[in-house]
């Protein structure tokens, strides 16, 4: 287990494994590191695979402070230096997209080049707006208990899998959390993509239909991006198709 500390005294759970370009894995709020647990076992004989907990999920600590995107871009920024990471490929999933995002715009230097899996630039269509309410009221009245459920057994293959997300999931701090819905329904990058000096490379499920219109927001704000659809998948893609995720990465970046 490793540790570094961000703003001196809220401690940040990370793992490394592997050598070469350094990719870092950004979870969607809830999940965890352990949303990647494929991506660690089979990148790491390409790359150098850094997954951590966002501050208040996991195993990191809570903080004293509201979340806010420029804290958890900052974060990020105080990892790789902990880590002395010079420049990495950036992988957000979900939500964790727009911390990647943000982090892009915050951080250009320290970004080679950014993967958004299932990723948006902002809460626009009724469908994700839905989606983001479910997140927003599952923890404000049912709890972490029932959201864990939900997010095991949307993304686990096996009952082993499912039970390993829903028990990370549990670890996860309540308010903390709630802010982290809040921040993400409310961020927007949009404006911003015209800003963006590294390559975006966008991967969507075929069957990810309610956010394929993002897709177009990115193509027409960002200067570099480019699309991939995993046949067959939804949005659980780091799970349920690791294996298409990981040829996709292995060909374009290795």
């Amino acid at each position: 287990m490793a540790y570094t500390f961000v703003e001196h005294s809220v401690p940040l759970y990370y793992e490394t494994i592997g050598s070469g370009t350094p990719i870092v894995f950004v979870h969607p709020p809830g999940m965890g590191s352990v949303t990647f647990h494929r991506q660690q076992r089979e990148l790491s004989s390409s790359f150098q695979v850094v997954t951590y907990d966002l501050r208040g999920n996991g195993k990191s600590g809570k903080g004293n402070k509201p979340i806010t995107m420029d804290m958890l871009a900052s974060d990020l920024h105080e990892l790789f230096n902990h880590l002395q990471i010079k420049e990495a490929i950036v992988c957000g999933y979900s939500n964790g997209g727009s911390i990647a995002q943000h982090f892009a715009l915050q951080y250009p230097h320290q970004v080679k080049a950014l993967i958004l899996i299932g990723g948006f630039s902002e809460v626009c269509t009724p469908l994700l707006y839905g989606e983001f309410l479910m997140g927003i009221y599952a923890v404000k009245w049912h709890g972490l208990s029932f959201l864990a459920n939900v997010l095991g057994r949307s993304h686990g293959i096996t009952k082993e899998e499912q039970q390993m997300i829903a028990n990370y999931v549990r670890l996860s701090d309540r308010k903390r959390l709630y802010e982290m819905y809040v921040t993400g329904l409310h961020y927007r990058s949009t404006d911003r993509l015209h800003e963006l000096r590294c390559p975006l490379l966008l991967i969507y499920g075929a069957r990810d239909y309610y956010v394929h219109a993002y897709g177009r927001l990115f193509q027409q704000h960002a200067p570099d991006v480019r699309i991939v659809y995993v046949d067959e998948a939804r949005h659980q893609i780091p799970t349920k198709h690791d294996a298409e995720l990981h040829l996709i990465i292995r060909s374009y970046f290795s």
